[in-house]
């Protein structure tokens, strides 16, 4: 299947729907601005886990349909190459066997190494039929362009627990400046997590503890994530 027999819609943000344009002559800009194509809907007794995050990264809502795709945006947002995510960006159609197969992706991420489009689902189901040739005719569409295709399922249990703890620090306007930089001149590298809390004079070490954890949610300080955070975790400065 050649790129161009693959055709894609689009939703803008004021409401106007771009239909089957041709796959190769859209361009990133428009998929980085674009509104989820589905409108997302919350009922009693659905079986799907549905809402909205506020990402940091956007410093916007973005939706999610399930807890799985919920754990991809808290890594997104923790990941500092990506600058823009867009939820269900658009519609792509496809021409298999002389039938239009349609498909909505999960996420379009916009980073420092270019676009990802990420299709969200649990590992178990990722070997179902009509769920491996969607995604394979959805690979090879958005390789052909020279983005990348990411099929993501569950992670580490230990690295989604910690990211997600982390994520309650990301709202920096929340932490006292003044004490963000004291910590920054800090010499916090092969520090404890507990020490580091007693570092700086004055403010609670509560305070102080959840500013280091904002901190570590910008990357400014890191620690091994593979393992749960706790009170003797080491901090190391970046690089």
């Amino acid at each position: 299947m050649a790129s161009p027999d693959v055709t894609l819609s689009v939703r803008c943000r004021d409401g106007a729907v771009l239909e089957d344009r041709a796959w190769t002559t859209v361009s990133v800009d428009l998929l980085r601005s674009a509104s989820p194509w589905r409108t997302f809907r919350w009922h009693k007794g659905q079986k799907h886990y549905a809402g909205t995050y506020w990402s940091a990264t956007t410093q916007s809502h973005v939706p999610y349909e399930s807890r799985l795709e919920l754990a991809r945006l808290l890594f997104a947002d923790f990941d500092p190459s990506v600058h823009g995510i867009v939820a269900q960006p658009f519609l792509l159609k496809f021409a298999v066997e002389g039938k239009i197969r349609k498909h909505v992706p999960d996420y379009f991420l916009s980073t420092q190494r270019g676009p990802v489009v990420v299709d969200v689902k649990p590992h178990h189901r990722l070997a179902q039929g009509e769920t491996a040739a969607t995604f394979a005719w959805t690979r090879q569409a958005v390789e052909a362009r020279g983005w990348r295709y990411e099929v993501w399922s569950e992670p580490p249990a230990e690295l989604l627990e910690n990211i997600r703890f982390l994520a309650g620090f990301r709202r920096g306007w929340l932490f006292a400046p003044g004490l963000l930089d004291e910590l920054r001149r800090s010499d916090l590298d092969g520090a404890p997590l507990e020490a580091a809390s007693q570092c700086v004079p004055g403010p609670p070490a509560p305070c102080v503890r959840a500013a280091i954890h904002h901190l570590l949610w910008t990357h400014e300080l890191h620690a091994d994530l593979a393992e749960l955070l706790r009170p003797s975790t080491v901090l190391r400065r970046s690089a």
